[in-house]
């Protein structure tokens, strides 16, 4: 269902309504890692919003070189250096790439960071603090204060990551221009793939035994590990597959629109990623996506149509949510589920039981109805 109505938004929605679509779903992938760390690992991470700037400054850096060799900028400079400087850099001075700019040039390079460097290090940073019990809210401390330093840093050292700018005005990939309906269209989809394939995943995880560990140490950590296992190495992994789903999400982001910011990183970007997942229900992935889409639209709708007071809007959607549906969208739709089959006639069921208990019984009630 989630798949039909995400496929039919470019065909119904115009351009600029379905480009929108596409940022939405790039922040739902973080959502719906937070429903694995925060709903079913215990581990609330106000810190999302650094894996996504890692996933979206990695991939716009190799945009930005592909950029800056397909334009005149830092000309002069190239042929000294043997390489296109960005803009950017040129405007503040910098003579020479840094030497950590240059694996980039690679778009293979650019992949394997985005997929390998944000949940190695969420992994390290998660298995350090839980091996030593830092737990609850000390860790979403930290998660919160990690934020906000990159943030800063990313500000501060604007000669090499664009300062409080970002990176910016990059506009093919891998030659094709990426600004064009059609390719638009295209990352819209490949987007919707690439959650539906992380919710998928979700659900394994989920479903299987490490899933079902995870659940344990949220309600009784202590029991797990008197039981032989070790919490922390399962609170790590569950972090780092959050941090992977963030930077995915960041890496599309880029693409979608053309842009890696500091904005991205920040505290305040990575609290609105919990809200996302509440919304729509911590314990349901399908229900982050929805809760994601449902917070923008309303962002959306509240600022076009009441600039004024569009924030005060946004903030009461936001403590109606929290007051009277705690368990997001997720706990509307089973409820409703609940109801439903409360109404659906039960004699099938209560025959299929009577049939359990006494096969002889039912069989004459079944001749019985017959002859009538």
């Amino acid at each position: 269902m989630l798949g039909v109505l995400l496929a039919a938004v470019p065909f119904v929605l115009e351009p600029f309504r379905a480009q929108l679509a596409a940022k939405y779903l790039c922040f739902a992938l973080p959502a719906v890692g937070l429903v694995l760390v925060w709903g079913y690992g215990g581990i609330l991470s106000l810190g999302q919003g650094l894996y996504f700037g890692m996933g979206s400054y990695f991939m716009a850096m190799f945009l930005k070189l592909e950029a800056a060799a397909q334009s005149n900028t830092g000309s002069a400079l190239s042929q000294f250096y043997g390489s296109s400087l960005p803009d950017f850099m040129v405007w503040n001075s910098v003579e020479k790439l840094p030497w950590w700019w240059w694996p980039f040039h690679s778009l293979t390079v650019a992949l394997v960071a985005i997929l390998i460097v944000p949940p190695v290090f969420a992994f390290l940073l998660a298995y350090a603090n839980f091996r030593k019990r830092v737990g609850g809210v000390y860790f979403s401390i930290v998660t919160l204060a990690l934020a906000a330093i990159a943030s800063i840093v990313i500000i501060g050292q604007q000669g090499y990551t664009g300062g409080v700018n970002g990176i910016t005005d990059f506009k093919t990939f891998l030659g094709v221009d990426i600004l064009s309906d059609g390719v638009k269209r295209v990352l819209y989809f490949v987007t919707v793939l690439v959650l539906l394939a992380a919710v998928a995943a979700g659900r394994f995880i989920v479903a299987s035994r490490t899933g079902k560990i995870l659940v344990a140490i949220r309600d009784r950590e202590d029991r797990v590990r008197f039981s032989g296992y070790n919490p922390a190495t399962f609170k790590a992994f569950v972090f780092a597959a959050g941090a992977l789903l963030a930077s995915l999400g960041g890496a599309l982001f880029a693409l979608q629109e053309g842009l890696a910011s500091p904005s991205l990183v920040g505290i305040v970007p990575s609290i609105e990623m919990v809200i996302y997942a509440a919304v729509g229900g911590r314990l349901s992935l399908i229900g982050a996506v929805y809760g994601t889409m449902l917070v923008f639209s309303a962002k959306t709708f509240f600022s076009e149509n009441f600039p004024q007071v569009w924030l005060y809007l946004l903030g009461a959607l936001f403590i109606l949510v929290v007051m009277f549906l705690p368990a997001g969208l997720a706990g509307v739709a089973d409820k409703l589920r609940r109801r439903l089959r409360a109404r659906l006639p039960r004699a099938p069921e209560r025959a299929f039981a009577r049939a359990v208990r006494d096969p002889i019984e039912a069989s004459v009630e079944v001749g019985s109805s017959r002859r009538a």
